[in-house]
């Protein structure tokens, strides 16, 4: 499902950034200590950190920075995993659990710091909201309040009842909400040009159109191959997510690249704008297919709601989301959409982290849709690993990501024919 290219895809961050950096292409023969294949968001925190630790980091991207989700997605940072807490407390026990939950805690307040810290902005905005439109789903927002006090001691959340809930968001879908103050908005193509240029001026370097062709273990460490060029390291990280491709076959087994898309408006009057989160939130639902949403600074409205498991995305983005998106706003029946986009993601088995080492050889993905904050845990868990202290990253190894039943062939299909019955119970 590989696709280069020397453009990013029309999304909104894209068309609203301005003169985007072009880095060269690899067109020669280098050695260093860490070589990371992938620049987007796994790739270029690891190679930041590593980076400040003192290491010459050389960075590969095949197509454009940031090309694929890092530059694409919807721009939430939640703290959490795609999968919630049951499989990884079922898989590691609530303590050794609770241990990577402090970490993403950690993410979220090291993603606030970042900008400042290096000088760059991302349109950072503090809060989130996780809207329930199913009554038992207001029951698991009550749960999941009560488990991240009782169990993990977060205490950033609140209960929205259906009657305060206009306070929070014009919509009348909803039934109630919570509220986390320890979760953000931002942008994310902003965020990666920033990462890149503190890597850049830490000493690392990263090329664009780079493609990695193949990577070998020698005696000396590793080789990694493009077209025109070679880095040799000692150290070789792998975080490619939906397009590790060929690039490492039995990696690529344990993902399913699913399909997601989302659209931008054209700028909204900005008394509209502000009254549909008033507090200046994102959200998204508790639905199986969620929707997710946002005002930008520009007071436009960026908007989720679909994914296909057969990986292919509508031709007509803006066509198949209005549904969703008037479905939550009917006040904007008939918005004019500027920009309609869509990707993929790389989902695993159980929608858990797949973030590990085979001797030097370290990958990261399997984040699932669900990727802004939990790339930045497992960056910090690799890199300590590289540095000397595995405590973290033994604790990702201990989650089990098997293949998908069926083979390159059936995959796909097995899995949309399961999602779709967790599609059917999104409707009750």
């Amino acid at each position: 499902m590989f696709k280069q290219s020397a453009q990013h895809v029309g999304t909104y961050y894209a068309a609203t950034y301005g003169p985007i950096p072009l880095r060269p292409r690899l067109q020669e023969t280098l050695d260093c200590d860490v070589v990371i294949v992938g620049a987007g968001f796994s790739g270029l925190h690891t190679g930041l950190r590593l980076a400040l630790a003192g290491k010459k980091v050389v960075l590969l991207e095949a197509s454009r920075l940031a090309w694929a989700a890092s530059g694409r997605n919807g721009g939430q940072a939640l703290p959490g995993w795609s999968c919630d807490m049951p499989p990884l407390e079922k898989a590691l026990g609530t303590e050794r659990a609770r241990r990577l939950w402090d970490s993403m805690v950690w993410a979220a307040e090291e993603m606030r710091e970042l900008p400042e810290r290096h000088g760059f902005d991302i349109d950072y905005r503090t809060g989130a909201l996780y809207t329930a439109v199913l009554p038992r789903r207001v029951r698991q927002l009550q749960e999941n309040l009560e488990e991240a006090e009782h169990t993990y001691g977060y205490r950033q959340l609140s209960f929205i009842a259906q009657q305060d809930l206009p306070e929070w968001i014009a919509s009348p879908r909803y039934l109630a909400a919570l509220h986390d103050t320890g979760a953000a908005h931002l942008n994310p193509l902003k965020l990666a040009q920033g990462l890149a240029g503190a890597i850049e001026a830490a000493g690392g370097r990263i090329f664009e159109q780079s493609r990695a062709l193949d990577w070998q273990e020698t005696p000396a460490g590793y080789r990694v191959r493009t077209e025109h060029g070679e880095v040799r390291g000692d150290v070789l990280v792998l975080a490619c997510n939906a397009y590790v491709d060929g690039l490492d076959r039995e990696l690529s087994k344990r993902l399913l690249p699913v399909g997601s898309y989302q659209v931008a408006t054209a700028p909204l009057d900005p008394e509209l704008a502000r009254s549909l989160l008033p507090r200046g939130t994102c959200a998204i639902d508790n639905q199986f297919v969620p929707d997710y949403f946002r005002v930008t600074p520009d007071h436009r409205l960026l908007f989720g709601g679909g994914c296909t498991y057969l990986g292919g995305i509508p031709k007509d983005v803006p066509a198949a989301t209005r549904p969703y998106l008037e479905r939550v706003f009917p006040q904007l029946r008939g918005v004019q959409i500027d920009h309609g986009w869509g990707g993929h993601i790389d989902c695993t088995m159980h929608r858990t982290p797949d973030v590990g080492r085979q001797g030097q050889k370290y990958w990261l993905q399997g984040f699932s849709g669900h990727g802004i904050l939990p790339t930045l845990a497992a960056a910090r868990a690799v890199s300590d690993a590289i540095l000397g202290d595995a405590d973290l990253l033994g604790l990702y190894q201990g989650l089990d990501n098997p293949r998908f039943p069926g083979g390159d062939q059936l995959a796909a299909p097995i899995e949309a024919v399961g999602k779709a019955w967790y599609r059917l119970r999104d409707l009750f």
